[in-house]
């Protein structure tokens, strides 16, 4: 089992804070930092847009990731979520071994 940091921006701070409930009840998630607003620019169907963001780092394990994933596109309302799951390489062997046992795994 590895632990991930996924990262996924959303439009506002109420839906944040629904989401991260969300996920961490559902046990697809161990914790999401909400992170403060950000501005981000980017291209959508050929068009320099921006947007105000507010960012989530949420930290799972891969054995959960795809439902995770799932859930995510259920909840967000963008037609293309950013949803970027990043490797642990290293990291403090309690805590990986808690984010395991929170998203349902670290038996054995």
């Amino acid at each position: 089992m590895k632990v991930l940091l996924v990262v996924c921006n959303v439009p506002d701070a109420i839906l944040a804070r629904q989401m991260a409930e969300t996920l961490v009840g559902e046990r697809l998630a161990a914790c999401v930092n909400i992170l403060p607003g950000c501005e981000s620019v980017y291209r959508w169907q050929g068009k320099l847009e921006s947007a105000s963001e507010i960012p989530l780092l949420i930290k799972t394990t891969d054995t959960v990731y795809a439902a995770l994933e799932r859930r995510i596109q259920e909840l967000h309302p963008y037609e293309v979520a950013e949803i970027i799951a990043l490797p642990i390489v290293a990291g403090l062997a309690a805590y990986q071994q808690w984010v395991a046992e929170e998203t349902g795994g670290g038996q054995g």
